[in-house]
């Protein structure tokens, strides 16, 4: 039985997670392609102007998935912890896609991290819904977390081993599915990376601790993904050199947080990048030589 996962918005955060509890099962992981301009045509195609470039993008990858596989992951996240919530995008994101590809085989879990277990017995009805044994599908979830959480450490061992190390480094604040998609983010790495720069990045920092650290931004964040986002800066900001927001147009949360980022952090050069599906290389190319231009200055005048 082949499982497709949609190459797309939280598939960055929990790769490990899915493609390990779909093997584990028995099952074939097929991951979409990368993000290409014709995945981006196909999600433009079928979403309306107002919606949000990462969740065109999922549109696009799902298409890309149809016909290729007997059920399609498309799970629905509302919560991680109390006080906090995901961006609707992610609690409507099922109804989205049944009702853009109604024929699509879907299946899926609910998110409530308030509620005590409910990943765990999302799992286990994903690997009911499947035919698998209550025992398998638990024993499936538990080696997949575990892979997951290994993962995730790693990541973060490395970026303190590089926060350490020489170098100009940037830390970009960023949804994990803009920055990592290589159509989206990747040229924007690449840039930066030509002019002498060493992307870090937030969400291969510690999330718990970047939770905390938000509160020093705003005591009133309630969105997961941009506490953590958010935080990285106050928490690693005495280890980089510049910080770079970059968020997908046009995002509600990203326009918020981004703006109470640039007000409140004052001893760092900052700039926020807007990207969508018509940005130029060009423009983006000199934003960020002028970016690096400011932060080179500044470590020559504070030498």
């Amino acid at each position: 039985m082949k499982i497709g996962l949609p190459k797309a918005l939280l598939y960055y955060r929990y790769e490990y997670l899915w493609t390990s509890f779909f093997t584990q099962l028995g099952c074939e992981a097929v991951t979409s392609p990368d993000t290409c301009q014709t995945i981006l045509a196909e999600g433009i195609s079928r979403s309306v102007s107002e919606c949000c470039l990462p969740v065109k993008l999922f549109l696009g990858h799902v298409a890309s998935l149809i016909g290729r596989c007997d059920y399609i992951l498309v799970p629905r996240f509302e919560t991680l912890a109390k006080s906090e919530e995901f961006c609707v995008r992610f609690r409507g994101l099922p109804d989205i896609v049944h009702n853009t590809f109604p024929d699509a085989p879907l299946i899926g879990y609910d998110l409530q991290g308030h509620k005590r277990g409910s990943e765990e017995q999302g799992f286990f009805a994903m690997a009911k819904a499947l035919g698998k044994s209550p025992g398998h599908g638990l024993k499936a979830y538990h080696r997949a977390a575990a892979r997951q959480q290994s993962q995730d450490l790693l990541l973060e061992k490395a970026q303190r081993e590089l926060l350490a190390a020489p170098g100009t480094k940037i830390l970009l604040a960023s949804q994990p599915y803009i920055i990592h998609d290589p159509y989206v983010g990747g040229p924007l790495i690449r840039m930066l990376q030509k002019q002498g720069g060493v992307p870090v990045f937030a969400d291969h920092c510690d999330r718990q601790a970047c939770r905390a650290c938000a509160r020093s931004v705003s005591a009133d964040l309630y969105w997961t993904l941009n506490k953590e986002i958010v935080g990285a800066i106050p928490l690693i900001k005495e280890a980089v050199d510049g910080v770079l927001l970059i968020t997908a147009f046009p995002c509600g949360t990203d326009s918020l947080v981004n703006e109470l980022a640039l007000r409140k952090v004052r001893d760092l050069p900052i700039a926020q990048i807007i990207l969508d599906e018509q940005q130029g290389e060009a423009g983006l190319e000199t934003r960020i030589e002028c970016f690096m231009d400011m932060v080179r200055e500044r470590k020559r005048v504070h030498v």
